[in-house]
């Protein structure tokens, strides 16, 4: 089979880290050919979505004393091809947030992939009409209270209510621009101001939770089922336990709780075409669903000892089979 994946440049990946290069690695394993590409090198040609690809060769990183090793150059490239995303068997669309306009013309772009001859990872319509923040808002009784508005009164009085609440630009992504804030706080009104951007932009406001401080558990959903955890803990005085600021991560079990909110998930992102999410749980509650390019694969590898990368290939290889 043939494996497109749209990303960052490559050169930027941190092959220790990366989601992308785990599922990469896994594919290449798995006796699959691999090609990239980046967002701005999509076209729509004769009414088909082509890109501008290349086929990589990866060597995969090592376990070693616990920790993730890539060798120096881990990996090399081919010459650049213009070819029609439908000679591919499925596509990933791995180019990380904040969803911009260009962003969203590539989710267009790939509108006109034929889904009868490629699978698209995830659903260019799924990915325009889940933004990360608001989706999670219609799985009412797995989130915690949450408003999203931009009027600074309403924020006080939510914030009064609740004793404390994090403010959430609502194109944000790992942790950037999330705020805590209390009624106290001198800087009330300047910090509304800020994350609203003088009012003009819309955030979301969620009451704290205080099981925050023991984690935010991130949960890889495969096609509506969970497939592993990683606990992402906050250090030293941040709040926040996203990895991108300094969070420490655990291994962590799949609750019964954690199963629940996935059963209540499951049809809206199977009806999305949703295949492959990162959802985030504090103390029980569904904070955010993570669709553009969630990650937590080798932090979840590393510790749990499974191979989620391979997991992912495998239904794709099954599903792909079962539609011919």
């Amino acid at each position: 089979m043939k494996f497109a994946f749209i990303i960052d440049p490559i050169h930027k990946l941190d092959p220790g880290h990366d989601t992308s290069v785990a599922m990469m690695e896994a594919a290449q394993e798995l006796g699959h050919e691999i090609w990239i590409t980046e967002a701005h090198q999509l076209s729509v040609i004769a009414g088909k979505a082509w890109a501008v690809l290349q086929l990589v060769q990866l060597k995969p990183v090592q376990l070693v004393e616990g920790r993730w090793v890539a060798e120096p150059t881990w990996y090399t490239v081919g010459d650049r091809l213009l070819m029609p995303l439908e000679e591919m068997d499925a596509v990933f669309m791995r180019t990380d947030p904040p969803v911009t306009i260009p962003y969203l013309y590539a989710t267009y772009i790939l509108d006109y992939v034929n889904p009868n001859k490629t699978l698209v990872i995830n659903s260019p319509a799924g990915l325009r009409a889940a933004n990360e923040k608001m989706y999670a808002l219609q799985f009412t009784g797995a989130i915690p209270e949450t408003i999203v508005t931009q009027d600074k009164q309403v924020i006080r009085e939510f914030v009064e209510q609740h004793g404390a609440a994090v403010l959430k630009p609502l194109g944000g992504k790992a942790g950037e621009g999330i705020l805590y804030l209390e009624p106290s706080d001198r800087n009330f009104n300047s910090l509304i101001e800020i994350s609203t951007q003088q009012h003009r932009y819309p955030i979301m406001v969620q009451a704290y939770l205080p099981a925050a401080k023991d984690g935010d558990k991130r949960v890889i959903l495969l096609d509506g089922e969970p497939i592993g955890a990683v606990n992402r803990i906050p250090t030293g005085k941040e709040f926040r336990g996203n990895m991108a600021v300094g969070g420490r991560v655990a291994e962590v079990e799949i609750t019964e709780r954690d199963r629940q909110i996935c059963t209540q998930l499951a049809p809206t992102l199977k009806r999305d075409g949703l295949i492959f999410v990162g959802i985030d749980i504090i103390g029980g509650y569904l904070t955010e669903v993570n669709v553009t390019s969630p990650t937590g694969i080798r932090e979840i590898d590393r510790l749990s000892g499974v191979r989620l990368g391979q997991q992912v290939v495998q239904w794709i290889e099954k599903t792909r089979a079962q539609e011919k």
